[in-house]
């Protein structure tokens, strides 16, 4: 995608070059690095990582899941206190991450225990009180309801000319303070043929509708 933008009051403009697969190629982590500095070739791991733990979506006691990333020492530390659980800082199993790391599936095993006794939005109030990273995985249904997105007006309504108005995602980015306008449906088949040829072609309205006549358009 490239937009310009008038950026002075001279009216220059600034070419912003925004390829879409961008973002992705911007949440690969240490992915491209280990390649070029070790030719690691990372694979498909899950939602955990070898080297980190406790990480994962865990399920929750209302059949929803919540992401925890409590790899760090520090952050590992805070889950134990959000879990009641001070008596893990004591276990040689879990002092250090490479310990951890080593005994990955022991330790998710537990956080998985406790997330099982709680719904997601107690485990995202404990986790948020005690500073350990969390979120809860949403549904469409999730995103509908979440007063936050309300508020940002992140869904907008389309009127489509087939199946009518219809909610969806809002245009991003946009500018602060700005207020998303819902962009127009898809059009019809057709929809423009008199506009493009009239623009195109420089034909009349007259000529237009011999050609609808005659079955051209």
């Amino acid at each position: 995608m490239r937009s310009t933008r008038a950026t002075r009051a001279g009216g220059t403009g600034a070419v912003i070059d925004a390829a879409l697969y961008g973002a992705v190629l911007r949440i690969l982590e240490w992915t491209l690095a280990a390649y070029d500095r070790l030719g690691i070739v990372r694979s498909r791991e899950g939602n955990r990582l070898a080297n980190s733990a406790p990480l994962d979506n865990y399920p929750t006691r209302d059949g929803k899941y919540v992401c925890i990333v409590a790899g760090s020492d520090a952050n590992f530390s805070r889950l134990c206190k959000a879990m009641d659980r001070p008596d893990l800082l004591d276990d040689p199993r879990f002092t250090k991450l490479v310990d951890r790391a080593a005994h990955g599936d022991v330790i998710n095993g537990i956080v998985a225990d406790w997330t099982n006794t709680l719904d997601a939005r107690d485990i995202e109030e404990r986790c948020v009180a005690c500073d350990v990273p969390v979120a809860t995985a949403y549904t469409a249904a999730d995103i509908f309801a979440d007063p936050h997105m309300i508020d940002r007006s992140d869904l907008v309504t389309v009127d489509d000319p087939v199946i009518g108005p219809i909610r969806q995602q809002a245009p991003f980015p946009r500018m602060v303070g700005e207020t998303p306008s819902a962009p127009a449906g898809a059009p019809r088949l057709g929809a423009h043929t008199r506009e493009v040829l009239a623009d195109l072609l420089d034909l009349s309205d007259a000529d237009l509708d011999q050609l609808d006549e005659q079955g051209v358009i």
